[in-house]
């Protein structure tokens, strides 16, 4: 952005820029004050017409004004009701999806078996830890406690090879889950959202019934006067004040980008040739804005002399309708409380959809517990068949020790025997009377208090599958 040092002469020329800029600024502000406080006065004015008028032609634009509100109040009970009904049909998708979701995993537990010798002849101790339950209370609310998979594997031992043979009367593992637990809290789901449907029914035919008596109230008024439309002139106030308001952004916006770089320039920054022409011609387009500014404002002031015009020609008109009126208060009754009515309705459904909510957190809390539990089932066999190579592997330890033990003793004996034999008969009895006692005979047998760990039978393609699903969970 830096230029050579002989442009530094063009740097006093932004002096002359910022104070145009500030002046456009200035005056922009003024337009826009001004023409703000004719579009507050222009509404102002626009209720005093409709209040004076409402007075002069027994129901006219006042009246109008009044069944247009009531047209948007309509509207926005359709709005609401539309709303409320956007919530509910996201809160079915995701219904669906969690249900869905539980229902595979369920249709997944029933595709595992469980090999009998995990749940037959139990005692004590559980290879699964206690279950959640729905409540957090109850460990056991979702599993069959006597039917558990887990209560198995001591004391017991199993017949490898016959009774596993027929694997159609094999028990899975959603035999052990407590189905009616999941069958109440779907019950419930569905209990509370019929009710739902049954709260958002009571208010749907409001915007309906609203439309039905604006439209007799207008069927009764007589022919419009002459009152320009108040909704057109606000309207036609509109647009030039958005103008205006992004014209004085600019004004301001320029201004600010002036005084900076006039600050920069004091600060010692150097500009460009480029920059200069382009802040030159950022500076040669105020007039032109200006001149929109003034056009819009003009625009503002002449419908606001509109509406001056149309408050004078209704005060010089006065006439009193009460029956129409009569009929926009007790609309304005009905309105109320269809109001209040509705956003009771709201109230009671954001409350329902919340529960439902929490609901179907639940819903998906089994679905994540019952993912765990069939993994950690897997992982159950896996360990199991960790547990059988270990049990093998110590008792063919063992076995060898109780092998060369046996050889020990044996040769021990032979070597006994023949010393004794040669030598025995010459030493007298009462000298070391141990010398013809036999080796110390051993066995290896468990430690006391423990038993010999019997482990239930898992079949080889059971294993693979296990291994390779672990395998897949952990790589993941």
């Amino acid at each position: 952005m830096a230029s050579p040092p002989g442009q530094q002469t063009e740097q006093p020329h932004l002096v002359s820029l910022v104070l145009r800029s500030k002046k456009a600024l200035k005056h922009g502000q003024q337009l826009c004050s001004k023409a703000n406080s004719l579009s507050n006065a222009s509404a102002q004015c626009s209720v005093d017409v409709l209040t004076l008028d409402a007075k002069v032609k027994w129901i006219t634009e006042a009246v109008l004004e009044q069944l247009k509100l009531a047209a948007n109040v309509a509207k926005s009970i359709e709005h609401k009701r539309a709303q409320l009904d956007k919530q509910v049909k996201a809160w079915d998708i995701v219904r669906l999806q969690r249900t869905e979701a539980l229902d595979n995993i369920l249709e997944s537990l029933g595709a595992q078996l469980v090999p009998p010798g995990f749940h037959q002849s139990s005692s004590g101790s559980s290879l699964f830890g206690s279950q959640h339950s729905l409540d957090g209370k109850n460990g056991n609310a979702i599993f069959n406690a006597q039917q558990s998979p887990s209560a198995t594997v001591r004391d017991n031992p199993f017949d490898r090879h016959g009774k596993n043979a027929d694997r159609t009367k094999w028990k899975t593992l959603r035999d052990f889950v407590d189905e009616s637990a999941i069958e109440n809290v779907l019950d419930i789901l569905e209990s509370d959202r019929t009710r739902l449907d049954d709260i958002m029914t009571s208010t749907y035919d409001y915007p309906e019934t609203l439309s039905a008596a604006i439209s007799s109230i207008r069927e009764s008024l007589p022919s419009s006067s002459n009152v320009p439309s108040i909704e057109d002139i606000l309207n036609a106030q509109q647009q030039p004040s958005e103008l205006m308001a992004r014209h004085l952004s600019s004004l301001t916006s320029h201004y600010e980008q002036m005084a900076d770089a006039l600050k920069e320039s004091e600060a010692g920054e150097i500009f460009g040739e480029e920059d200069l022409q382009d802040m030159n011609r950022d500076t040669e387009e105020l007039p032109s804005i200006m001149a929109e500014l003034e056009e819009q404002a003009l625009s503002i002031e002449n419908t606001h002399q509109q509406l001056v015009a149309a408050k004078t020609a209704a005060q010089e008109r006065l006439t009193a309708q009460s029956i129409t009126l009569d009929n926009l208060d007790e609309l304005g009754e009905i309105m109320s409380d269809m109001l209040q009515k509705q956003q009771d309705v709201e109230n009671e459904c954001q409350e329902l959809l919340d529960g439902l909510q929490e609901r179907l957190l639940i819903v998906e809390d089994l679905h994540h517990r019952f993912i765990q539990y069939q993994t950690s089932f897997k992982k159950l066999l896996v360990e199991i068949g960790r547990r059988r190579q270990y049990k093998e592997a110590v008792e063919k330890f063992i076995e060898g020790i109780f092998l060369e033990l046996r050889a020990m003793t044996e040769e021990e004996r032979q070597v006994r025997e023949n010393f004794n034999a040669e030598h025995g008969r010459h030493i007298p009895e009462d000298i070391c009377l141990c010398i013809e006692n036999p080796p110390t005979r051993w066995e290896v047998v468990p430690r006391e208090g423990d038993v010999r760990e019997n482990l239930p039978e898992v079949e080889n393609d059971l294993l693979e599958q296990a291994n390779v699903s672990s395998a897949g969970t952990e790589s993941v």
